[in-house]
């Protein structure tokens, strides 16, 4: 007998057939014997009409009224799910997040988990219970509802896998585990069968959209077996576990990119102490998030600052440049929203020689210019212009040769 927690997502329980099919299969695990805790999202496309009924009403939502209404779209899953269980005579007991109780702090819409009261959930399990929880939500100290920000259900389901230390837990989805890049970019790609806390760590953070980044931190930091699995057809999925020996022979895991980048540079700054301060100081206050940065070698005491952001932060942190060039007496600020950043994952890269190298040498044979580069112990990133993040992405699935085993 196994305790696992499974998660489905908001297209695997996005309408009441799915739902009913979500019921059946959670069913046959615990008709072989396991305990089964199910974590399910709102239904696909719910959470963004609540979000539009807000935004009908007033276009500054008070942050607490909004985690009180999205908040609502999983706990009719919940109570759906534990219909259609019933329905199949299998005892099952829905639960929000505050009455599990999912302890969170106070940050509205972005709250992080503080600690996870189990004894109520294990009580409905030793009775041969499935528990059905809402994902994405807690409450916080005062009792308010709280939100986890988007993607939180995957959170949810390790969160709960940690405090009940379950032996796997299991992402469904709508795709059938971790691929070496996007097989919509490129066919060729190839289902991984394992693959690191920390490969998979960089390849969410990267823009690889299959699971989210808290979750799988969240996961490496309690050592949870996590398992990404499809909602509509049996495998084996992928499994993200620690680093094994054998993970040694793949110089390379996957293939990441991001489309959503944008690069911003300010001219002929003084290259003096602090200078890196007074120009992202101001853009970090604005609650905008800095990626890459390259500064120049200084020049007769001026240098060029370039660095990128998300593209929806572009035009805020276009404004806020202008502002700090004119203070400092910069030069002009030239930015550019059409770039993407493409980046190679493995923990390979330890233990191989001439992997940055194959990356430029297989780019520059497509002639792809290389705007900028970042590098940590087992990535290496490049901002390209994004008229060639297929052709980018291609070429080096080929040059590593990740359609192939080991």
């Amino acid at each position: 007998m196994a305790l696992i927690v499974q998660k489905y997502g908001g297209t695997s329980v996005g309408t009441t057939e799915r739902i009913a099919n979500v019921a059946a299969k959670v069913k046959t695990y615990r008709d072989r014997g396991d305990q089964v805790i199910v974590v399910v999202s709102a239904m696909s496309g719910e959470t963004n009409r609540l979000i539009g009924l807000a935004n009908e009403i007033t276009d500054k939502p008070n942050p607490r009224e909004m985690d009180v209404l999205v908040s609502t779209g999983e706990q009719v899953t919940i109570a759906l799910l534990s219909m259609a269980l019933q329905k199949l005579n299998c005892p099952a007991k829905s639960y929000t997040g505050s009455q599990v109780k999912i302890l969170t702090d106070s940050a509205h819409s972005k709250a992080r988990i503080q600690d996870i009261d189990d004894a109520h959930v294990r009580q409905d399990l030793e009775t041969g219970h499935v528990v059905i929880v809402a994902g994405f939500q807690g409450v916080d100290e005062k009792g308010n509802i709280t939100t986890l920000g988007r993607g939180g259900s995957d959170t949810t389901a390790v969160a709960m896998a940690a405090a009940l230390k379950a032996d796997e837990c299991q992402i469904y989805t709508d795709v059938d585990g971790v691929y070496t890049t996007d097989p919509r970019v490129e066919p060729k790609a190839r289902r991984l069968d394992k693959i690191t806390f920390e490969e998979m760590l960089e390849m969410a953070s990267l823009g690889s959209k299959v699971l989210q980044i808290r979750s799988v931190e969240f996961a490496g930091k309690y050592n949870v077996p996590l398992r990404v699995l499809s909602s509509f057809e049996d495998g084996e999925g992928t499994l993200i576990t620690l680093e094994e020996e054998n993970m040694e022979k793949a110089k390379i895991s996957g293939i990441a990119f991001n489309r959503d980048e944008s690069q911003l540079t300010i001219q002929g700054v003084p290259d003096e102490p602090g200078v890196a301060y007074k120009i992202l100081g101001p853009i970090a206050d604005a609650n905008v998030e800095i990626d890459m940065i390259v500064q120049n070698t200084s020049q007769e005491g001026m240098t060029d600052f370039t660095f990128t952001v998300h593209r929806n932060d572009f035009v805020k942190a276009r404004e806020i440049l202008e502002q700090i060039s004119a203070e400092l007496g910069a030069g002009s600020v030239h930015g550019d929203d059409a770039i993407v950043k493409v980046s190679i994952v493995g923990v390979g890269m330890r233990s191989h020689a001439g992997i940055a190298a194959l990356m430029f040498r297989t780019l520059s044979e497509e002639k792809i210019n290389i705007r900028m580069i970042s590098t940590s112990e087992i990535k290496i990133s490049v901002v390209v212009d994004e008229k060639y993040l297929e052709l980018a992405v291609r070429s080096l699935h080929a040059a590593f040769g990740l359609e192939h085993e080991g």
